[in-house]
């Protein structure tokens, strides 16, 4: 497996860059910076790799540790890169677009930019200097990584979020940030992939996907934004609101029970059978939606967060039926438990492409 190496791997947009490398069958060479840097590790890290990719920075701190943190952390990745005995042909910088407003954090950011470009002179390899506006994604921590996140996090709880200052703001999916970083998307594509927004206006769409998707029932997910800031929102609802319970209507005839409403985008359903001790999936996705629900049988759907041991799991059955949507970035699958063969329906936000299935084997 062709590896990358990079910085900053276990932050927010460190992991989404890992899920999109793995997606492509790359490995991630992780080395740390600051306190417990080692540059000979490091240089073996980043020696042989298909680029090297800095992430690690200093966003919420002191204005001292702000600006020394950010350029510590470029020194030494540009230390480890001038050691490495096979430097990679291209090195990919996540900057921001504060570099530009003079702040504390921009100057820093703009300063350890100019320091990786010169290492990458340096070593003979192609600089991509990646300038990123508000990231914004699954699994982003609350009141530090954006807006989104803290917004996402208050509606989950059942709080109403307010307001400090409202402005425009230019968005990107984490998953399109961390295929910008890793090579799968040119630079000059960026534009297509940013969306401008107010804070007011991304408030008002969470809280209408927030309400929607109380009741079971899956918003507009058309726009690839909007299937974005759903994905998104859901994050903070995983595990807790799952499994969906849906409400089963029996009487002499037999019983009827809803599977899924959408509300618009595209849709596809498919229908499997299972037989006893068999699973079916042990694999992730990067941006579709995708319910489990058991309709006869009995079973274990299991999930695991990329690049995490701990399993969640859900004991369901067609008696009392539930729906489980699994979150993008972990992996899944279900497993018939009893004694019976398992009926379950599948539904996802996308029709199937084979060129682009975004299905991504893992085991869970």
């Amino acid at each position: 497996m062709t590896h990358v190496a990079m910085t900053g791997a276990n932050g927010f947009l460190g992991w989404h860059t890992r899920l999109a490398l793995r997606a492509r069958a790359l490995d991630a060479a992780a080395f740390t910076v600051g306190s417990g840097y080692d540059g000979d590790r490091a240089a073996r890290a980043i020696s042989g790799s298909a680029r090297a990719i800095h992430i690690a920075g200093v966003n919420r701190a002191s204005d001292h540790e702000v600006s020394e943190g950010n350029l510590l952390f470029a020194t030494q990745f540009a230390d480890a890169l001038r050691r490495a005995e096979e430097p990679p042909p291209v090195i990919a910088y996540a900057n921001s677009t504060q570099s530009a407003n003079a702040s504390i954090y921009g100057e820093a950011k703009l300063r350890a930019g100019e320091i990786v470009r010169k290492a990458a002179e340096d070593v003979g390899a192609a600089f991509e200097d990646v300038v990123l506006p508000n990231i914004f994604g699954e699994h982003g921590q609350p009141f530090y990584n954006a807006v989104t996140a803290t917004f996402c996090h208050l509606l989950a709880e059942g709080e109403v979020p307010t307001i400090a200052q409202d402005k425009e703001m230019t968005l990107l999916h984490a998953q399109n940030a961390a295929d910008l970083l890793s090579g799968g998307t040119q630079l000059v594509d960026q534009g297509a992939f940013e969306v401008h927004e107010s804070v007011s206006g991304l408030l008002s769409k969470l809280q209408q996907i927030a309400r929607t998707y109380a009741r079971g029932e899956i918003p507009d997910v058309a726009d690839p934004f909007d299937r974005d800031l759903f994905n998104t929102y859901r994050s903070y609802t995983f595990p807790a609101a799952a499994p969906i319970r849906l409400t089963r209507h029996a009487d002499a005839r037999g019983s009827f029970f809803e599977i899924i409403r959408a509300h618009g985008g595209s849709g596809q359903s498919s229908f499997s059978t299972t037989l006893p001790g068999i699973s079916r999936g042990d694999h992730f996705h990067r941006r579709k939606i995708e319910r489990f629900t058991v309709l006869a049988g009995e079973a274990t759907i299991s999930l695991r967060k990329m690049f995490t041991e701990d399993v969640i799991a859900f004991p369901v059955n067609g008696v009392e039926p539930a729906a489980v949507d699994m979150p993008v970035g972990w992996s899944h699958k279900i497993q018939n438990t009893g004694t019976e063969t398992l009926y379950t329906s599948f539904w996802t936000n996308e029709i199937f492409d084979p060129e682009e299935p975004d299905t991504i084997a893992e085991a869970v």
